[in-house]
């Protein structure tokens, strides 16, 4: 009974030894862990340093990103203007040479508002080369044609020019 008795207590010690064994590596590696995920301390202040640093950037290119947007909308919105009048441009210039391409009458009222509205934009290019005229009055006005090109030319120009202010970079 003496070897019952010594083998349960030796088989309760173990177990205890076990029990205690378990424990214990637990609680190492728990501590291995917790220190594994801590950084020292000059080390953490790299890291909150280095993440202000990103931050701070990320915030300057999006404010940055926003004025450029802002400043494209703005150009669009001119350049859509400058647009308009040179459409609105052409369409009287077209107009005028196709009433004198089909010799309309000068005196009548609608000719009259055609030649005097585009008179300031066709004087420049007046007696450039000359007007061919066939029978009939039908004249094909070449200055208009020059006109047309010219003005065509001088809008494609401009909507350059803003499409360089519209896309430029102000840091790089």
């Amino acid at each position: 009974m003496d070897d019952d008795k010594l083998a349960i207590e030796e088989a309760r010690r173990a177990g205890q030894h076990g029990a205690v064994k378990s424990q214990v590596e637990g609680e190492v590696q728990a501590e291995i862990a917790d220190r594994a995920t801590q950084a020292p301390p000059a080390e953490s202040q790299k890291i909150d340093q280095v993440a202000g640093e990103f931050r701070a950037k990320a915030v300057d290119e999006v404010v940055q990103s926003e004025r450029e947007v802002g400043r494209a909308r703005g150009v669009a919105r001119v350049s859509q203007v400058i647009d308009y009048i040179f459409f609105v441009l052409y369409a009287l210039l077209g107009l005028r040479f196709l009433l004198a391409l089909l010799a309309a009458k000068s005196g009548a009222g609608f000719v009259q508002f055609i030649v005097t509205v585009t008179n300031p934009f066709y004087e420049p290019f007046r007696g450039i080369v000359a007007s061919p005229t066939a029978g009939g009055g039908h004249t094909l006005m070449l200055p208009l044609v020059i006109a047309i090109i010219v003005y065509l030319l001088l809008h494609l120009g401009i909507n350059g020019l803003l499409r360089i202010f519209a896309h430029r970079k102000t840091a790089v």
